[in-house]
């Protein structure tokens, strides 16, 4: 019976090529632009962060990481942002604990000063990253312009090519893309088969991922020891530490919507942004300056050198990264939360390296990463892929398909990391 109903099921209608050919032109300008503006933004971020994290505090005579220069540049950070988000024409876009990486289109007015935002927090080191502003700008723009120079392609047709672009540029491979198209469509009513929907965002994303290789060879794996052939030491450990990251992650999630409505009682964006830039000094005061900004470049310093700290110094970077992401998107920075989750499951899984000499420090970090980017996004495939990409070994990838499943049915059906407009975390 079930194989006649299997036979007689219906199949989503396939796409004739001529419906896909007209999309490949615009979904290869859309990832070129998509990954060059991405490369100017963090371009930018990065030479501004060298003056005020270098040039400008050696001019003063005072330490880079001290503590009073933390204080005073992450304080100077939430005023310029908050200046920004007061008066610049559209405020900076919505609420950024509101948005994902499903990006609203928003005016093209708001976009100038949600890029300037961004680049403001990048540079001045609160704990988010660039995935969340860039995306939307990119979204945008390409249905700004889109929609004028091309009017006959479906307006639905921008949005997912440039957040496939976006997503393909920040990772460096259109996988990525990929993975998050296809969860996506996956909840959706079929209109033609899977691979006629991500023709073209995988084109846009292909695009990206290229433009990006080419001009800035980025690179995720993060030089941990190889593993070799695994064991079941190796599997025990992937499972316990990815469902403990997870339960570490849902605690963030937890407090989030608390912790944002604190600093949604101030009410103005001169008081919450510049009392967030006061907490997070004292976060880096506290963790260090590895746990400042987005969180790529210092966990390749921790991954470095995994034994080159104990397992109480481990524990506190991981838990203060882990406050400052929450309190960075709570009080109006302009960031995503990908990319500093990657840095707490990071440093929690070398903590279980550093407590545990058995625990091998690609098995501990990768499952870290796996658990808390589970717990923050739900993305399923993104996690288990980012998370695959930390260690250069194929073996990781089958303890890491066991490890996502008791830490998914830890976190599905629960809150995550983004609220609705009133306050309300997404289920």
């Amino acid at each position: 019976m079930a194989q006649e109903t299997a036979r007689h099921a219906p199949t989503a209608p396939a796409t004739p090529a001529r419906a896909l050919l007209p999309l490949i032109l615009p979904a290869l300008v859309v990832g070129v632009t998509a990954s060059l503006l991405l490369l100017l933004v963090s371009g930018v971020a990065e030479q501004l962060q060298d003056v005020l994290w270098g040039d400008l505090p050696d001019a003063l005579g005072v330490g880079r990481y001290s503590v009073f220069w933390m204080m005073v540049v992450l304080t100077a950070t939430g005023v310029a942002v908050g200046l920004v988000v007061w008066k610049v024409p559209g405020h900076a876009g919505p609420d950024p604990a509101t948005t994902g990486l499903d990006a609203p289109v928003l005016p093209v007015g708001v976009l100038p000063g949600l890029t300037l935002a961004a680049v403001l927090m990048l540079a001045g080191g609160p704990s988010l990253g660039p995935e969340n502003p860039i995306i939307a700008v990119n979204v945008g723009l390409a249905f700004w312009i889109g929609h004028r120079l091309l009017p006959r392609l479906p307006g639905r047709v921008w949005p997912m090519l440039a957040e496939a672009a976006t997503i393909g540029a920040l990772f460096g491979t259109p996988v990525a893309a990929a993975l998050v198209i296809s969860e996506a469509l996956a909840g959706r009513p079929a209109k033609g088969a899977l691979w006629d929907n991500v023709f073209a965002p995988l084109v846009a994303a292909a695009a990206g991922a290229l433009t990006t290789d080419l001009v800035a060879h980025p690179t995720f794996d993060l030089g941990l020891p190889p593993l070799g052939r695994p064991d079941g030491g190796d599997l025990l450990a992937a499972l316990v530490i990815a469902s403990a990251a997870a339960l570490l992650g849902m605690g963030a999630v937890r407090v989030f919507p608390y912790v944002h409505g604190a600093f949604g009682r101030l009410r103005h964006p001169m008081l919450m942004l510049p009392a967030g830039g006061v907490v997070l000094g004292m976060l880096g005061a506290l963790g260090g300056h590895l746990t400042l900004f987005k969180g790529l470049d210092e966990v390749e310093e921790l991954a470095a050198d995994p034994d080159g700290w104990t397992a109480g110094e481990f524990a506190t970077m991981t838990v203060v990264k882990l406050a400052a992401l929450v309190v960075a998107a709570s009080c109006g920075f302009r960031g995503g939360r990908i990319f500093p989750a990657v840095f707490v499951g990071a440093a929690f899984g070398l903590t279980a390296h550093a407590l545990v000499s058995g625990v091998h420090p690609s098995v501990g970090a990768a499952a870290g990463v796996l658990g808390v980017l589970l717990a923050i996004t739900r993305h399923g495939w993104l996690s288990l892929f980012t998370a695959a990409v930390m260690v250069a070994s194929p073996t990781i990838i089958t303890l890491l398909c066991f490890a996502s499943l008791p830490a998914w049915l830890l976190v599905t059906g629960r809150p995550q990391m983004q609220l609705r407009a009133d306050g309300t975390p997404v289920g």
